[in-house]
């Protein structure tokens, strides 16, 4: 089969066809492709933002992306900086440039050590956590999750510090009964920077008290982060007043993070053969449900705009039926030269190959544009959107064009930062491609039926 002499056949048929009946369906299929892949990569990039804003708080706050449990005992007597570290070369451990930062005055385990010596590390945190009900002084309560951290943490946890916005105060968990709280909370309880709340109700071991009012401590910070549920429900305390108020029972866990969040297998795998008795879980595992729902949403939204493409294709579908039919004298002209039916065929399905990537390039060039200028977008759609609203009432009701404002939801999705992944956009373009394909191939089929005397004698 000679490839270049079918694009040229095609090509000089593509050339007939923009003077002919089918220089419309053409036109509108490449136009199709083009808008569809647009769209899908456009909405798509905007989805994945609008998710890993979520996903990236949680991994930084909530599930970090390794948790690890199962220790026996308290944390260890505490180390300076540089005798941990002589400690960890004196184990013939590797120190490196990517030694990570240990969040609390580092002990000298095992497990930390370990940590210290593998390069994939970016940190490691201990913590314990318990379900409360924070009681405000006004009498007004709420659920919390309630997390004993190192004070330390804010400083020595980029990834922490980045998500944990302070709005009111500071992070200061330093001393004794201090407590930062998240916005939505402080609301809730009606707390304020220096009002004093109580964890009324405390789940821990039978050696602490389920309910007491003398749980007392300082607000000294109210933090907002980019996820509502962490504003409504979390509040972070010292690790040591963690020890005291969860109880003898309450578990010591460490959130490990990663440089690469997809890297967590590997590390658990590691973590599984040095210490077997350790359970670690991914945050893949520890946020199924809720990645699970983000990632249904996600598919459901590519199906409905795939849609697009299978409109495009039933109209390229249509339209390359119909070409073939016009096309009848000329295919029985080159059958009757030695064409092989197979070849002929093979004109149209380049055609429609050609209107695939015709459509697709654009539609990637303009959804990358799209995408990266976002937020210009939608101030752009916001600003058209007001001064039409103005025009109208201006024009049918003056006295109300006062009233007349922005739509605070395109200000919204102007904040939010696309996020391009390249095998999806390869994937969007290859199905836009495709469909053209699998179209003009199913059209073309008549190709193989048709004979030089039946065309001949216009029978």
């Amino acid at each position: 089969m000679n490839i270049k002499w079918i694009y040229f056949v095609s090509r000089r048929f593509a050339k007939v066809d923009r003077k002919g009946s089918s220089a419309v369906t053409t036109t509108l299929s490449t136009l199709g492709i083009c808008f569809g892949v647009m769209t899908l990569i456009t909405v798509i990039s905007v989805m994945n933002g609008f998710q890993h804003s979520f996903i990236d708080v949680i991994m930084e706050i909530s599930s970090y992306h390794i948790r690890v449990e199962n220790f026996e005992g308290e944390l260890s007597p505490s180390l300076p900086v540089t005798e941990t570290h002589s400690k960890v070369e004196s184990q013939g451990l590797p120190l490196t440039a990517h030694s990570l930062p240990v969040t609390h005055p580092q002990p000298a385990s095992d497990f930390e050590t370990f940590c210290l010596s593998e390069k994939s590390i970016r940190s490691i945190t201990p913590f314990y956590e318990a379900e409360g009900l924070v009681l405000g002084k006004s009498g007004k309560e709420a659920a919390a999750m309630i997390k004993a951290i190192p004070p330390t943490v804010r400083e020595d946890d980029e990834g922490f510090k980045k998500q944990v916005t302070m709005i009111a105060g500071h992070f200061d968990i330093s001393s004794p009964n201090n407590i930062v709280i998240g916005s939505e909370l402080a609301r809730r309880c009606g707390a304020r920077l220096g009002s004093e709340i109580n964890l009324y109700a405390l789940s821990g071991g039978s050696d602490v008290d389920l309910f007491s009012s003398e749980r007392l401590f300082t607000v000294t910070g109210v933090f907002h982060t980019g996820y509502a549920d962490i504003n409504a429900s979390f509040a972070f305390i010292n690790i040591d007043d963690g020890k005291k108020y969860f109880g003898s029972d309450a578990k010591l866990i460490y959130g490990v993070k990663l440089f690469d969040e997809n890297d967590c297998d590997r590390q658990i795998a590691r973590f599984s053969s040095q210490f077997p008795d350790l359970k670690s879980e991914s945050w893949k595992s520890y946020n199924r449900a809720f990645f699970g729902a983000l990632q249904v949403e996600k598919n459901m939204l590519m199906v409905l705009v795939f849609l697009i493409f299978v409109v495009v294709a039933i109209n390229i579908f249509n339209g390359m039926r119909r070409m073939v039919f016009e096309r009848r004298e000329e295919i029985s002209v080159l059958t009757a030269f030695g064409g092989k039916p197979a070849s002929i065929q093979s004109i149209f399905v380049m055609q429609g190959f050609l209107t695939g990537v015709s459509g697709s390039i654009p539609g990637v060039l303009l959804g990358l544009f799209l995408s990266i200028n976002m937020d210009t977008v939608f101030l752009l759609l916001s600003k058209l959107s007001y001064y039409a609203s103005l025009f109208f009432v201006m024009l049918f009701n003056p006295a109300n064009g006062d009233f007349v404002r922005e739509n605070p939801m395109f200000m919204l999705y102007a904040s939010i930062p696309p996020k391009i992944f390249t095998g999806e956009v390869v994937m969007i373009s290859m199905f836009g491609i495709l469909s053209s394909l699998v179209a003009s191939f199913l059209a073309s089929r008549g190709v193989l039926k048709m004979t030089v005397a039946e065309v001949m004698r216009d029978e």
